[in-house]
């Protein structure tokens, strides 16, 4: 395997763990603020934003209108399923949504927080008994299924629950980065440190936003995820997704050995380190690498100012979706901050011993886990 010079792989420095709690607890930025990176974190950010509308649109649409089909083949066409649209799918000429699955895969395999909870509950377990009742009922085929194979339908209403609720988590995203665009573009947002607040604020805005999921099923409105459960935007879908995606990810097919002989792939998912805060920024482009579908999307979204930045360096079109990929993980950097600085235990201007005790040992727990992330695109010159 050949050796890859230790400067074509990293950028800039490595922050120790000590310096990364340093920053946390004085309420300090872990991107560093400069004019450069105000430019790429907020237009990449415009530019997903853009993507996360149409990512939650699918996801939504899929949940409520291809429930339980057992062949969904129309599932990425939102509906419009007209000559052309399905041309220009075939043709790739679209958002890939299957990055947006991957996603919902990798939250629905991990199973951390209030979600995976509910989805382990009784009370889940009841309203897919409901449902699987009524639906047999009105399709042979599942009919023949469901005995067959008495768990098949209710993971694939497990997965049905994850697809929505990542949906109304991206909705709110959405909306969140095309405001801080706005807000850069008005003049209420000119730092880094003013992103990660205003990211921030927004997430504590929308922590008690109910997370609910209900589907027709001939003619008769049946919960999936109740108002009963409880279920709400930070604790239960946010901060599960963050362990899931930004943090564990899954690896990819093609990169890595699956064989356990090989060692190469952890046997406790606890300690994968595959999320967008670990990823190399290369995108391959070849088929099926999650991040390159991501940023094949954002590609096409991606605001004239930022693009022309990009021309301006190294190899300018060459290596357009690498600089996305990069100029992305950084601002994903200031949404880990933000979701850092608003769940705190404590404020941290607290004087008091025991809470600056917890808000030590939290600021610890995430300072050792991106202490070996890519914190390399943090530094001033990356």
């Amino acid at each position: 395997m050949p050796i890859i010079p230790a400067e074509l792989v990293y950028s800039g420095g490595m922050p120790s763990a000590a310096e990364l709690d340093e920053k946390l607890l004085a309420g300090e930025t872990l991107l560093a603020n400069t004019p450069d990176h105000l430019i790429e974190v907020v237009d990449v950010l415009k530019s997903y934003g853009e993507v996360l509308d149409a990512y939650s649109t699918n996801l939504i649409y899929q949940a409520e209108k291809q429930f339980l089909l057992p062949f969904p083949l129309f599932k990425y066409l939102d509906g419009h399923n007209s000559p052309a649209r399905i041309w220009r799918h075939l043709n790739h000429d679209r958002i890939n949504f299957e990055y947006a699955e991957y996603c919902m895969k990798a939250m629905l395999w991990h199973g951390t927080g209030g979600l995976d909870a509910y989805l382990d509950s009784d009370a889940f377990a009841e309203n897919c008994a409901a449902i699987i009742r009524r639906k047999t009922r009105r399709d042979p085929l599942l009919a023949v299924l469901h005995p067959l194979f008495p768990g098949f339908l209710i993971e694939l209403i497990r997965a049905a629950a994850t697809t929505h609720a990542l949906g109304q988590f991206w909705r709110v995203m959405s909306d969140l980065f095309l405001d801080l665009a706005r807000a850069e573009g008005d003049g209420r947002v000119g730092s880094i440190d003013a992103v990660v607040e205003f990211i921030k604020d927004g997430l504590v805005a929308a922590a008690a936003n109910p997370i609910t999921y209900g589907v027709d099923v001939a003619g008769e409105h049946l919960w999936v995820l109740p108002p009963e459960a409880g279920l709400t935007f930070l604790v239960d879908v946010a901060v599960p997704y963050v362990e899931a995606v930004f943090l564990r990810g899954m690896p990819f097919l093609g990169t890595v050995s699956f064989n356990a002989q090989a060692h190469q792939i952890s046997p406790d998912q606890a300690q994968f380190a595959y999320g967008a805060l670990y990823a190399d920024p290369l995108p391959s482009m070849g088929a099926g690498i999650p991040p390159s579908l991501l940023m094949q999307d954002m590609y096409r979204h991606l605001p004239e100012r930022l693009h022309s930045w990009y021309h301006q360096r190294t190899r300018g079109e060459g290596d357009v979706r690498v600089k996305i990929c990069m100029s992305f993980q950084k601002s994903m950097f200031c949404v880990t901050n933000a979701a850092i600085r608003g769940t705190f235990p404590h404020q941290l201007s607290s004087t008091d011993p025991a809470e600056q005790a917890a808000n030590r040992a939290y600021a610890a727990a995430w300072s050792g886990r991106l202490a070996v992330a890519r914190t390399d695109c943090l530094d001033p010159s990356s």
